[in-house]
């Protein structure tokens, strides 16, 4: 039974892969429709259309990534010291969420 099963595995991948794609593509589309609709000029879509890139991006990211590998090493040394299960996820998640903290005043501070 679980040989069929792993079968299905990768058609599934695929098939919710390409519904995304074509479900993003058709909504664009439908988007710019909308907007030829109301009149607007091309120069106008492609300003609204433009992705605004967030350049502390890669900041915030380092500083999530450094304070989960911190989690993970103190939930391995508090797991080892106590044989409690429960430190792992604790650490890791309180960690997470002390970079996203870190992360936001870091990034409010480097924007002024």
């Amino acid at each position: 039974m679980e040989g069929v099963i792993a079968v299905f595995i990768p058609i599934v991948i695929a098939l919710v892969t390409g519904l995304v794609l074509i479900s993003s593509f058709f909504f664009r589309s439908k988007e710019k429709q909308m907007m030829l609709d109301k009149g607007l000029t091309y120069e106008q879509m492609m300003e609204l259309l433009k992705v605004k890139t967030d350049h502390l991006f890669t900041l915030k990211a380092g500083i999530i990534i450094a304070f989960f590998g911190i989690g993970l090493g103190l939930g391995f040394l508090f797991e080892n010291w106590d044989c409690n299960d429960g430190w792992m996820a604790f650490t890791i998640i309180t960690m997470i969420g002390l970079g996203f903290i870190t992360a936001y005043f870091v990034a409010r501070r480097m924007k002024k």
